[in-house]
């Protein structure tokens, strides 16, 4: 297990250890707060953009990021909540996309990723 994955799995623990709520309602309470998550990553480009007449620009893009940041690791959370396997169920589920890739003759092995880095650096 990756220290990522270590840390969700800490912070699942935490958030288990203070509900007193069914696992069934746990768990549609985490699923219910990706989508809260994703609510603030549009009010951040909302603000980022400044195309909220009160409030201006009141975000940067670095904050837009740091909502994403937030989307992922919130889903992260929920799939630990759901399966204490959730490392392997996500990895499996990204071979099926690398897969998928493949097939459709994209390369997306991380040497092709560092390779095409490179090349939008020059």
């Amino acid at each position: 297990m990756t220290e990522t994955w270590q840390t969700i799995a800490r912070l699942a623990e935490r958030l288990e250890d203070h509900s007193t709520l069914p696992r069934e309602q746990r768990i549609l309470l985490q699923l219910l707060k990706i989508q809260e998550e994703a609510g603030e990553v549009a009010e951040a480009v909302i603000g980022a953009m400044g195309q909220n007449p009160r409030k201006g620009h009141s975000h940067t893009w670095e904050d837009v990021e740091a909502e994403v940041c937030d989307v992922i690791v919130t889903g992260m959370v929920a799939l630990t909540r759901m399966n204490p396997e959730a490392a392997t169920v996500f990895a499996r589920h990204m071979e099926g996309i690398a897969r998928d890739l493949n097939k459709a003759g994209e390369d997306v092995s991380v040497e092709s990723a560092e390779k095409a880095e490179g090349a939008t650096e020059r």
